[in-house]
């Protein structure tokens, strides 16, 4: 593959993912036999949100790439994007076949818990983003993540405020995290409160449809118009 794939790495790790794709897409070899051209096709289209494109390449991958790595990495996508396009059964396919293989990380575990929050099955959502907890009790995304069930599903808002804060203090300009607090506040009944965080979290988002919601529910609630 030569140069052109090295420039098409390097415009990955740049987040040009357009462009990587596009030097990808220029590559004279067929990625059906070369599992590495096929998995960062399978990361470009994914980035990008071209899903069914996506899926190709990364399910060749699973079935043709022996590096531990790439395996691991492709399952873990798969399983996003079966969950963001409502195929659960196969979410939870990839998701059983990381963890009885052994490699399970906070990384699975949020996923599997994402997967099942999008089934309304918010106890056993809540079980694993505790499991990664506890795995890595510091980390930002399993704070807001846990912080964000216990606030939506009504069961500890005082521990999810608690969660949501801390996530915040952590990377105080993320927009999910700012949301999540929000939320929390909302919730609990401070609407200015949630105003403040809400409002500055969809000022970071672009046009989040789920923030957006959110604003608008607030707003309706102290008076505001956004």
């Amino acid at each position: 593959m030569g140069k052109a794939f090295e420039t098409a790495k390097r415009l990955y790790k740049a987040k040009r993912y357009q462009k990587a794709l596009a030097v990808l897409l220029s590559v004279d070899e067929d990625p059906a036999e070369n599992p590495e051209l096929s998995y960062y096709l399978g990361l470009c289209y994914s980035q990008t949100e071209q899903y069914d494109e996506a899926l190709l390449y990364l399910e060749q991958v699973v079935t043709t790439h022996p590096d531990f790595l790439h395996l691991y990495q492709c399952r873990l996508l798969l399983a996003v994007i079966y969950t963001n396009t409502e195929r659960y059964s196969l979410a939870e396919y990839e998701i059983k076949q990381l963890i009885d293989g052994g490699y399970a990380s906070v990384q699975v575990y949020s996923v599997y818990s994402y997967l099942l929050f999008q089934q309304n099955r918010s106890e056993e959502s809540l079980k694993y983003i505790n499991m990664a907890m506890e795995l890595d009790p510091e980390n930002p995304n399993v704070l807001n993540s846990s912080g964000y069930i216990e606030a939506e599903e009504g069961y500890n808002l005082d521990k999810a405020l608690d969660l949501c804060k801390q996530a915040v203090r952590k990377q105080p300009e993320q927009a999910a995290y700012l949301d999540s607090l929000g939320w929390v506040y909302y919730k609990l009944g401070k609407f200015s409160e949630a105003h403040r965080y809400i409002k500055r979290a969809y000022q970071l988002s672009d046009d989040h449809p789920i923030i957006k919601s959110h604003l608008k529910a607030v707003a309706k609630e102290i008076g505001a118009i956004d």
